[in-house]
């Protein structure tokens, strides 16, 4: 008879399965954003942003988000393979793959699984290995805080450039609305001699 150990990774590998990782992301991008872009592709079950621990902002790139079968995932990594798809009109397009059971925080534990943490000693080349990691990720963290602070700024200004875009259509159309509302349209048409439709 099978563990209720077992019964709980099996059922966790299952939802591996349906589960896709999505990186890429603005920062700007939300659960609902996430949701109304992939519930057209099929059913979103959950949606988990995935921590930045090594970004001082701690702010959301990558998401993984489990779908209600493994088909609907597969089929979104294809579509995403071939064509770019952005989220919430930002300059990247987004990359998805199929999860993987590292991505996961809370994941139960694998049966017959044993972890053992031991002290390097520093006489040991093990240690040197070590300090150049350490070195690597610092550095590496460092970069990453520069780029994004890059990448928000970039997003800062497209949006504005969006932003004043649209409201400079608005008053266009408000400023037609409004010259065919009082009446200044058909005077200028009777001017002129040209014929406007009230359909």
């Amino acid at each position: 008879m099978g563990s209720a150990v077992e019964e709980e990774y099996a059922a966790f590998l299952e939802k591996v399965k349906r589960t896709l990782y999505v990186d890429n992301l603005s920062p700007l991008v939300t659960e609902a954003v996430i949701k109304a872009a992939f519930n057209q592709f099929g059913s979103v079950n959950s949606v988990n942003f995935i921590k930045n621990y090594l970004e001082p902002k701690n702010l959301p790139r990558a998401v993984l988000v489990e779908m209600e079968n493994p088909k609907q995932a597969r089929e979104i990594i294809a579509e995403m393979a071939n064509y770019p798809f952005m989220i919430s009109g930002m300059p990247r397009p987004v990359r998805a793959l199929a999860a993987k059971v590292e991505m996961f925080d809370e994941r139960p534990r694998e049966p017959g699984r044993r972890i053992e943490c031991v002290w390097l000693d520093p006489k040991k080349p093990e240690f040197e290995v070590a300090k150049k990691i350490k070195h690597l990720v610092k550095k590496h963290a460092a970069e990453a805080s520069v780029v994004l602070n890059h990448q928000l700024e970039e997003e800062e200004k497209l949006h504005n450039q969006q932003t004043e875009t649209l409201k400079a259509h608005y008053r266009k159309f408000e400023l037609i609305d409004g010259v065919y509302e009082d009446g200044t349209a058909k005077q200028l048409a009777r001017h002129y001699n040209v014929h406007i439709s009230d359909a």
